[in-house]
């Protein structure tokens, strides 16, 4: 219990000073005093305007990305399970690919709001198609399988389209796919906000079930637990986290795959109670760190190449120790 509270503490000062390191450094060191300088200050209005924004995304986006994969992991049973696994990502991938490569053969400028509504309605509609076939599909396996499908024939629309589009949409699609916080400004937090806040809710409801789907579907019936609402549930809030995030960030990848498992490292147990908000910290402390170090040179980096750096090896150590 004692080294469950020290570890838990030590993320939420981990985050703490995330925050504030993400709001001082990036390619101009700006002190915290410049907060409290003239409200025309430019380094004030760089602090509050694009850092402050961008920082709180990136706490959003890891909370989001690390339970919804976490998830994921426990219905499917899968320690290689993420948050994209189903086809959202793909879905909203192909919303933007729809909207910035096709409408721009129509003459057709597509804005950030409307990149933002592209990437929800295809994400929506796969999360919706997902959900329809999850009626009449019982096995887990086989819902796992046509979320992918549904993810590979999306990808290959969007090759078709990256194929006939012009090189100036294709340039616009490329930087958002590669993802970014950045994106995120005070005009489109009141958006993102409730579609993280009613996916995250409906993810804490959903711990005791999940505490009982770790031990097979056959147990947690026998505790009581409707697994077809839970697993229903559990795709409604992984739609609304990942799929909420990605329209607006583009995608981010490895976060959801590899949090979770350092969470059950540090805290050696697959209890929910303990490792969805542990996931949550690690998360949000993970997102952090890539986004200070993405913003430390002239162009900042993708946060998708930064998260992929520390991720991707995780996955590699934990494909090596499952053998």
């Amino acid at each position: 219990m004692k080294r469950t509270i020290l570890i838990s503490i030590l993320l939420l000062l981990l985050l703490a000073v995330m925050f504030v390191l993400d709001l001082t450094f990036g390619s101009i060191r700006i002190s915290l005093a410049e907060l409290f300088s003239d409200a025309e200050s430019i380094n004030r209005r760089i602090m509050l305007d694009l850092r402050l924004p961008r920082a709180i995304t990136a706490v959003l986006a890891g909370v989001a990305l690390s339970v919804s994969g976490l998830m994921m992991q426990t219905l499917f049973r899968n320690p290689l399970a993420g948050p994209y696994i189903l086809g959202v990502s793909s879905g909203a991938t192909f919303g933007v690919g729809l909207l910035v490569l096709v409408g721009t053969l129509f003459g057709f400028a597509a804005t950030n709001l409307m990149t933002v509504v592209a990437a929800i309605i295809g994400a929506t509609f796969c999360l919706l198609l997902v959900l329809a076939i999850s009626y009449r599909v019982k096995s887990n396996v086989s819902l796992l399988i046509i979320g992918m499908m549904i993810g590979s024939i999306a990808g290959a629309l969007v090759n078709l389209m990256q194929n006939f589009a012009n090189p100036d949409a294709l340039k616009l699609f490329i930087v958002w796919s590669l993802g970014s916080l950045s994106s995120v400004t005070w005009h489109e937090m009141p958006y993102l906000l409730p579609i993280f806040l009613i996916g995250f809710i409906v993810a804490l409801l959903l711990i005791k079930p999940l505490n009982g789907l770790l031990l097979g579907e056959n147990y947690a019936r026998g505790l009581g637990i409707n697994v077809n609402r839970v697993r229903l549930l559990i795709v409604l809030a992984t739609g609304l986290l990942a799929g909420g995030i990605t329209a607006f960030c583009g995608p981010i990848a490895f976060v959801g795959v590899a949090v979770p498992h350092i969470a059950r490292g540090l805290f050696s147990t697959s209890n929910h109670r303990l490792i969805m908000p542990a996931s949550a910290l690690i998360g949000a402390d993970l997102l952090l760190v890539c986004d200070l170090l993405a913003n430390q040179f002239t162009y900042p980096l993708p946060i998708s190449t930064l998260s992929a750096l520390f991720g991707a090896p995780i996955i590699i150590w934990i494909i090596l120790k499952k053998k």
